[in-house]
Protein backbone atom coordinates (compact mmCIF):
# COMPACT_ATOMS: atom_id res chain seq x y z
CA UNK A 1 0.00 0.00 0.00
CA UNK A 2 1.49 2.97 -1.34
CA UNK A 3 2.24 5.84 1.12
CA UNK A 4 -0.50 8.60 0.69
CA UNK A 5 -3.25 5.99 0.62
CA UNK A 6 -1.64 4.89 4.75
CA UNK A 7 -1.33 8.69 5.30
CA UNK A 8 -5.43 8.88 4.20
CA UNK A 9 -6.28 5.56 5.94
CA UNK A 10 -4.80 6.75 9.33
CA UNK A 11 -6.32 10.22 9.34
CA UNK A 12 -9.46 8.10 8.69
CA UNK A 13 -8.93 6.13 11.69
CA UNK A 14 -7.70 9.11 13.94
CA UNK A 15 -12.15 9.83 14.00
CA UNK A 16 -13.81 8.13 16.70
CA UNK A 17 -15.80 6.20 17.06
CA UNK A 18 -15.25 4.45 13.68
CA UNK A 19 -18.68 4.17 12.11
CA UNK A 20 -18.44 1.21 10.28
CA UNK A 21 -21.96 0.86 9.40
CA UNK A 22 -21.57 4.68 7.64
CA UNK A 23 -18.49 3.01 5.63
CA UNK A 24 -20.00 -0.10 4.52
CA UNK A 25 -23.38 2.46 2.89
CA UNK A 26 -20.53 4.44 0.92
CA UNK A 27 -19.33 1.29 -0.59
CA UNK A 28 -22.77 -0.69 -1.04
CA UNK A 29 -23.83 2.94 -2.66
CA UNK A 30 -20.77 3.99 -4.71
CA UNK A 31 -19.54 0.49 -5.66
CA UNK A 32 -22.14 -2.42 -5.50
CA UNK A 33 -25.34 -0.44 -6.72
CA UNK A 34 -23.93 0.10 -10.18
CA UNK A 35 -22.91 -3.58 -9.92
CA UNK A 36 -26.13 -5.31 -9.40
CA UNK A 37 -26.29 -4.34 -5.83
CA UNK A 38 -25.52 -7.53 -4.33
CA UNK A 39 -21.87 -8.61 -2.67
CA UNK A 40 -20.84 -11.52 -0.41
CA UNK A 41 -19.60 -11.30 3.27
CA UNK A 42 -16.33 -12.18 2.36
CA UNK A 43 -16.08 -9.64 0.01
CA UNK A 44 -17.29 -7.13 2.17
CA UNK A 45 -14.69 -8.47 4.42
CA UNK A 46 -11.74 -8.07 1.97
CA UNK A 47 -12.67 -4.60 1.44
CA UNK A 48 -13.26 -3.62 5.08
CA UNK A 49 -10.31 -5.45 6.27
CA UNK A 50 -8.32 -3.27 3.96
CA UNK A 51 -9.87 0.04 5.50
CA UNK A 52 -8.38 -1.77 8.85
CA UNK A 53 -11.74 -2.50 9.80
CA UNK A 54 -12.38 -5.88 11.67
CA UNK A 55 -14.77 -8.51 10.51
CA UNK A 56 -16.32 -8.43 14.21
CA UNK A 57 -16.93 -4.68 13.30
CA UNK A 58 -18.67 -5.52 10.47
CA UNK A 59 -20.72 -8.07 10.94
CA UNK A 60 -22.14 -5.88 14.26
CA UNK A 61 -22.32 -3.40 11.68
CA UNK A 62 -24.24 -5.66 9.14
CA UNK A 63 -26.48 -6.88 12.09
CA UNK A 64 -27.49 -3.35 12.90
CA UNK A 65 -28.18 -1.87 9.25
CA UNK A 66 -30.49 -5.11 8.94
CA UNK A 67 -32.35 -4.89 11.90
CA UNK A 68 -32.55 -1.01 10.88
CA UNK A 69 -34.11 -1.79 7.59
CA UNK A 70 -31.08 -0.73 5.68
CA UNK A 71 -29.98 -4.07 4.30
CA UNK A 72 -31.36 -7.68 3.98
CA UNK A 73 -29.04 -10.52 4.22
CA UNK A 74 -29.49 -14.34 2.68
CA UNK A 75 -27.30 -17.49 2.59
CA UNK A 76 -26.24 -19.76 0.03
CA UNK A 77 -24.81 -23.11 1.64
CA UNK A 78 -22.49 -21.55 4.06
CA UNK A 79 -22.04 -17.97 2.69
CA UNK A 80 -23.72 -14.71 3.25
CA UNK A 81 -24.67 -12.10 0.86
CA UNK A 82 -26.21 -8.51 1.25
CA UNK A 83 -27.82 -5.73 -0.53
CA UNK A 84 -29.58 -3.01 0.03
CA UNK A 85 -33.34 -2.92 1.18
CA UNK A 86 -35.97 -0.78 -1.34
CA UNK A 87 -35.59 1.86 1.83
CA UNK A 88 -31.80 1.79 1.75
CA UNK A 89 -32.25 2.25 -2.14
CA UNK A 90 -34.11 5.00 -2.61
CA UNK A 91 -32.27 6.64 0.02
CA UNK A 92 -29.00 6.39 -1.82
CA UNK A 93 -30.82 7.37 -4.67
CA UNK A 94 -31.51 10.80 -3.74
CA UNK A 95 -27.91 11.37 -2.15
CA UNK A 96 -26.60 9.81 -5.24
CA UNK A 97 -27.81 12.98 -7.92
CA UNK A 98 -26.49 15.54 -4.93
CA UNK A 99 -22.80 13.69 -4.66
CA UNK A 100 -22.43 12.88 -8.10
CA UNK A 101 -24.66 15.19 -10.39
CA UNK A 102 -23.89 18.73 -12.17
CA UNK A 103 -24.70 21.34 -9.42
CA UNK A 104 -27.77 23.79 -10.58
CA UNK A 105 -26.44 26.49 -12.17
CA UNK A 106 -29.07 29.01 -12.92
CA UNK A 107 -31.17 30.65 -10.82
CA UNK A 108 -34.69 32.36 -11.95
CA UNK A 109 -34.86 35.04 -9.47
CA UNK A 110 -37.63 33.65 -7.01
CA UNK A 111 -37.84 31.61 -4.03
CA UNK A 112 -39.81 29.18 -3.17
CA UNK A 113 -41.01 29.66 0.29
CA UNK A 114 -43.53 26.76 2.56
CA UNK A 115 -45.45 28.16 5.73
CA UNK A 116 -45.91 25.30 7.69
CA UNK A 117 -49.42 25.22 9.38
CA UNK A 118 -50.52 23.40 12.84
CA UNK A 119 -50.17 19.69 11.99
CA UNK A 120 -49.43 17.42 14.73
CA UNK A 121 -46.25 16.01 12.81
CA UNK A 122 -44.86 19.86 12.18
CA UNK A 123 -41.55 18.73 13.37
CA UNK A 124 -41.23 15.56 11.15
CA UNK A 125 -42.08 17.43 8.18
CA UNK A 126 -39.33 20.23 8.97
CA UNK A 127 -36.90 17.52 8.64
CA UNK A 128 -37.89 15.93 5.80
CA UNK A 129 -38.28 19.31 3.98
CA UNK A 130 -34.73 20.54 5.96
CA UNK A 131 -33.62 17.41 3.98
CA UNK A 132 -34.41 17.73 0.95
CA UNK A 133 -33.09 21.15 0.62
CA UNK A 134 -34.96 23.78 3.03
CA UNK A 135 -33.56 26.20 4.57
CA UNK A 136 -35.45 28.18 7.72
CA UNK A 137 -36.22 31.74 8.04
CA UNK A 138 -38.31 31.20 11.34
CA UNK A 139 -39.73 28.11 12.91
CA UNK A 140 -42.84 27.53 11.03
CA UNK A 141 -41.21 29.85 7.49
CA UNK A 142 -38.86 27.28 5.02
CA UNK A 143 -36.75 28.59 2.03
CA UNK A 144 -35.51 26.94 -1.22
CA UNK A 145 -34.08 28.34 -4.05
CA UNK A 146 -36.30 26.33 -5.97
CA UNK A 147 -39.63 24.08 -5.52
CA UNK A 148 -38.01 20.86 -4.06
CA UNK A 149 -41.58 19.11 -2.96
CA UNK A 150 -44.73 18.73 -4.60
CA UNK A 151 -47.74 20.96 -3.56
CA UNK A 152 -49.41 18.56 -1.22
CA UNK A 153 -48.74 18.80 2.29
CA UNK A 154 -49.65 20.70 5.45
CA UNK A 155 -48.34 24.16 4.30
CA UNK A 156 -48.85 27.20 2.68
CA UNK A 157 -47.05 27.67 -0.59
CA UNK A 158 -45.52 31.00 -1.68
CA UNK A 159 -43.19 32.77 -4.20
CA UNK A 160 -41.25 35.50 -3.17
CA UNK A 161 -38.86 37.29 -5.53
CA UNK A 162 -36.08 40.05 -3.54
CA UNK A 163 -35.95 43.51 -4.34
CA UNK A 164 -32.39 43.10 -5.88
CA UNK A 165 -29.51 40.37 -5.49
CA UNK A 166 -28.12 42.05 -2.20
CA UNK A 167 -31.07 40.78 -0.34
CA UNK A 168 -31.39 37.42 -2.24
CA UNK A 169 -28.06 36.93 -0.56
CA UNK A 170 -28.96 38.11 2.93
CA UNK A 171 -32.05 35.61 2.71
CA UNK A 172 -29.93 32.57 1.68
CA UNK A 173 -26.93 33.33 4.80
CA UNK A 174 -30.23 33.73 7.39
CA UNK A 175 -31.82 30.54 5.99
CA UNK A 176 -28.68 28.49 5.98
CA UNK A 177 -25.62 28.36 8.35
CA UNK A 178 -23.04 28.47 5.12
CA UNK A 179 -19.74 29.51 7.46
CA UNK A 180 -20.46 25.98 8.49
CA UNK A 181 -21.52 24.22 5.05
CA UNK A 182 -18.25 25.60 4.07
CA UNK A 183 -15.94 25.06 6.67
CA UNK A 184 -16.34 20.90 5.78
CA UNK A 185 -16.04 21.31 2.29
CA UNK A 186 -12.70 23.51 3.50
CA UNK A 187 -11.74 20.35 5.66
CA UNK A 188 -12.17 17.86 2.57
CA UNK A 189 -10.18 20.08 0.50
CA UNK A 190 -7.43 19.90 3.15
CA UNK A 191 -7.33 16.11 3.05
CA UNK A 192 -7.62 15.24 -0.37
CA UNK A 193 -5.52 18.10 -2.13
CA UNK A 194 -2.33 15.86 -0.91
CA UNK A 195 -3.92 12.79 -2.75
CA UNK A 196 -4.41 15.22 -6.72
CA UNK A 197 -0.88 16.51 -5.64
CA UNK A 198 0.42 12.97 -5.10
CA UNK A 199 -1.22 11.72 -8.52
CA UNK A 200 0.03 14.51 -10.64
CA UNK A 201 3.16 13.86 -9.75
CA UNK A 202 3.24 10.16 -10.72
CA UNK A 203 2.97 8.52 -7.45
CA UNK A 204 1.89 4.65 -8.23
CA UNK A 205 -1.10 2.79 -6.71
CA UNK A 206 -2.25 -0.47 -7.05
CA UNK A 207 -5.98 -1.70 -8.06
CA UNK A 208 -7.42 -2.09 -4.14
CA UNK A 209 -5.54 1.44 -3.60
CA UNK A 210 -7.73 3.23 -5.84
CA UNK A 211 -10.75 1.70 -4.60
CA UNK A 212 -9.89 2.43 -0.99
CA UNK A 213 -9.18 5.95 -2.11
CA UNK A 214 -12.38 6.21 -4.38
CA UNK A 215 -14.40 4.99 -1.52
CA UNK A 216 -12.94 7.36 1.16
CA UNK A 217 -13.17 9.91 -1.63
CA UNK A 218 -17.12 9.71 -1.43
CA UNK A 219 -17.52 8.79 1.73
CA UNK A 220 -15.90 12.03 3.24
CA UNK A 221 -17.71 14.52 0.26
CA UNK A 222 -20.68 12.65 1.19
CA UNK A 223 -20.66 14.21 4.73
CA UNK A 224 -19.66 17.66 3.39
CA UNK A 225 -22.51 17.82 0.05
CA UNK A 226 -25.49 16.07 1.58
CA UNK A 227 -25.44 19.14 4.22
CA UNK A 228 -25.43 21.79 1.43
CA UNK A 229 -28.68 22.90 -0.30
CA UNK A 230 -26.92 23.17 -3.68
CA UNK A 231 -27.70 26.84 -4.07
CA UNK A 232 -27.04 28.19 -7.74
CA UNK A 233 -23.85 30.48 -7.79
CA UNK A 234 -25.56 33.80 -7.81
CA UNK A 235 -27.01 33.28 -4.30
CA UNK A 236 -23.24 31.93 -2.92
CA UNK A 237 -20.38 34.02 -1.83
CA UNK A 238 -17.49 34.09 -3.77
CA UNK A 239 -15.13 32.32 -3.87
CA UNK A 240 -17.44 29.13 -2.53
CA UNK A 241 -14.80 26.41 -1.01
CA UNK A 242 -17.88 24.15 -2.52
CA UNK A 243 -17.00 24.63 -5.52
CA UNK A 244 -13.22 23.66 -5.34
CA UNK A 245 -14.24 20.56 -3.69
CA UNK A 246 -16.45 19.22 -6.01
CA UNK A 247 -13.85 19.68 -8.75
CA UNK A 248 -10.82 18.15 -6.47
CA UNK A 249 -13.53 15.10 -5.49
CA UNK A 250 -14.61 14.44 -9.52
CA UNK A 251 -10.70 15.09 -10.57
CA UNK A 252 -9.42 12.00 -8.51
CA UNK A 253 -12.45 9.78 -8.69
CA UNK A 254 -12.55 10.19 -12.54
CA UNK A 255 -8.28 9.74 -12.38
CA UNK A 256 -9.01 6.14 -9.94
CA UNK A 257 -12.22 4.76 -11.50
CA UNK A 258 -10.54 2.39 -14.36
CA UNK A 259 -8.20 0.53 -11.48
CA UNK A 260 -10.82 1.21 -8.58
CA UNK A 261 -13.10 -1.10 -11.46
CA UNK A 262 -10.36 -3.61 -12.20
CA UNK A 263 -9.94 -4.46 -8.48
CA UNK A 264 -13.89 -5.13 -8.41
CA UNK A 265 -13.75 -7.03 -11.56
CA UNK A 266 -11.42 -9.50 -10.25
CA UNK A 267 -12.44 -9.78 -6.15
CA UNK A 268 -15.87 -8.99 -5.85
CA UNK A 269 -18.18 -11.94 -5.69
CA UNK A 270 -22.14 -12.03 -5.28
CA UNK A 271 -24.26 -14.70 -5.50
CA UNK A 272 -24.04 -16.07 -8.64
CA UNK A 273 -20.54 -15.44 -9.35
CA UNK A 274 -18.39 -11.91 -10.48
CA UNK A 275 -20.57 -8.89 -10.17
CA UNK A 276 -21.80 -7.67 -13.27
CA UNK A 277 -20.88 -4.56 -15.33
CA UNK A 278 -21.36 -1.26 -14.07
CA UNK A 279 -24.95 0.04 -15.48
CA UNK A 280 -25.31 3.47 -17.61
CA UNK A 281 -25.91 5.67 -15.46
CA UNK A 282 -22.50 4.90 -13.87
CA UNK A 283 -20.66 6.53 -16.60
CA UNK A 284 -22.30 9.85 -16.03
CA UNK A 285 -21.02 10.46 -12.68
CA UNK A 286 -18.42 13.45 -12.53
CA UNK A 287 -18.54 13.45 -16.35
CA UNK A 288 -17.48 16.83 -16.68
CA UNK A 289 -14.80 16.25 -15.32
CA UNK A 290 -11.33 15.72 -16.31
CA UNK A 291 -8.57 12.75 -14.96
CA UNK A 292 -5.18 13.41 -13.62
CA UNK A 293 -3.36 12.87 -17.44
CA UNK A 294 -0.84 10.53 -16.23
CA UNK A 295 -0.73 8.17 -13.65
CA UNK A 296 1.11 4.96 -12.63
CA UNK A 297 -0.91 1.37 -11.69
CA UNK A 298 0.95 -1.20 -9.90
Amino acid sequence: MVAFVETLLDKFHERTPIRAGSLIVTVFGDAVVPRGGVLSLASLHEIMRAFRISDTLVRTALSRLVSEGWFERWKVGRNSYYRLTLQGQEAFAQATQRIYADPPQDWQGSFDLLLLENAQDRSALRSELTVAGYGALGPDLLLAATSLTDGTGPFLRLSATPADPATARRLVEKAWPLAEIEGRYKRFIDIYSGIRGALERGAGFTNLDALLVRILLIHDYRRAVLKDPLLPAQLLPEPWAGTAARALCGTIYRTLLPAAERWIDTHAQNDTGPLPAADRDFKQRFAAMKPVAAVKIG
